[in-house]
């Protein structure tokens, strides 16, 4: 267990995680800016109550939620000495991939063709317009992720003795409140009912299968390895973000800032994600939508984790996670 700071840093009045006390089961918190907790299946009268239990009852839940906020009474806790778990525990996880301009621009230079006769200026150059042209008339990209690879935002990163070259990804991710299915983009972000953060990694090796080009990407070996998404600490409510197409994100390597962007920077804005994952799937509550991570990965930069690294990450607003890489022990 990883020492959590005492007070939690977060936009508006009030977040959601999931805690345990030592040797106790985790249970539903509400947490406050003030670095105390409440145990909402007390405060809410609901045995058995999970995190995404209420997402599943959101439009019922938030005004309580917010009233238990603003409550003096004795039954909260510190947060200091509780573990800190991932946030939710979601059915459900779609990542959007390339979704930042500068970053898909940094990708595409890395893997452009060797007999491109461009120089790397008019080749980015030329990607830029290609960005702004993907954003009018193409549609996001988006895959999906484990639920078994999501870990809490201060556990260790077990690194994988087969992963060869594993990078990290921080993103922003949106948490669905409602049940829907083929969302206008006008509509999406009613359906939204908070935010948190989420470290996508990726073995940059695994990306591709050499055996069976014509398929193209391999995301489930790449990506869902298990502890592979940190996640959290908190979700904070949607109505606390002002913008969440302008939050700062950022992440530092054993203290060296690697990403450091705004979510202004997205190709396809959240509303748009979110409307393009409902054309097909049906979104739960509780469910996540990655948005995309900024460049600054570690593949750009010839930097890959190794054993003992320290990631720190924050997003405006919503908290920081810090987890430590561990290289896989042999059995």
């Amino acid at each position: 267990m990883k020492p959590v700071t005492p007070s939690a840093t977060i936009a508006g009045s009030f977040a959601l995680g999931t805690l345990s006390l030592p040797d106790q089961p985790p249970f539903p918190g509400l947490v406050v800016p003030a670095g105390r907790v409440l145990d909402l299946r007390t405060a809410l009268a609901w045995p058995g109550l999970t995190t995404r239990g209420l997402f599943e009852r959101w439009d019922e839940v938030l005004p309580r939620l917010r009233a238990l906020a603003a409550d003096a009474f004795d039954a909260w806790l510190p947060l200091e000495g509780l573990r800190v778990h991932a946030p939710i525990d979601p059915l459900q996880i779609f990542q959007a991939g390339a979704n930042y301009r500068q970053h898909a621009v940094e990708m595409e230079i890395i893997y452009r063709p060797t007999d491109d006769p461009r120089t790397v200026e008019e080749a980015r150059a030329d990607l830029h317009t290609e960005m702004d042209r993907r954003a009018v008339e193409e549609q996001p990209y988006v895959f999906i992720g484990l639920p078994s690879a999501v870990t809490g935002p201060y556990d260790d990163v077990v690194l994988p003795d087969w992963a060869q070259k594993p990078d990290w990804e921080l993103e922003l991710a949106a948490v669905i409140g409602r049940p829907t299915h083929r969302l206008s983009v006008e509509e999406a972000l009613e359906y939204v009912a908070g935010y948190t953060i989420a470290n996508d990694l990726t073995d940059r090796a695994g990306i591709f299968r050499k055996d069976i080009p014509a398929i193209g990407t391999d995301w489930l070996r790449c990506k869902n390895a298990p502890g592979f998404t940190p996640l959290g600490p908190w979700i904070v409510p949607s109505e606390s973000i002002a913008d969440p197409q302008d939050l700062r994100l950022t992440l530092k390597l054993n203290g060296e800032t690697m990403q450091d962007e705004s979510t202004k920077d997205m190709i396809f804005t959240i509303a748009r994600i979110v409307s393009y994952v409902s054309q097909t799937s049906q979104l739960l509550p509780g469910d996540l939508v990655l948005t995309g991570s900024p460049t600054g990965n570690g593949v750009l930069r010839g930097i890959l984790l190794r054993d003992g690294d320290v990631m720190e990450s924050t997003i405006g607003g919503l908290g920081a996670q810090r987890t430590r890489c561990v290289a896989e022990r042999p059995s």
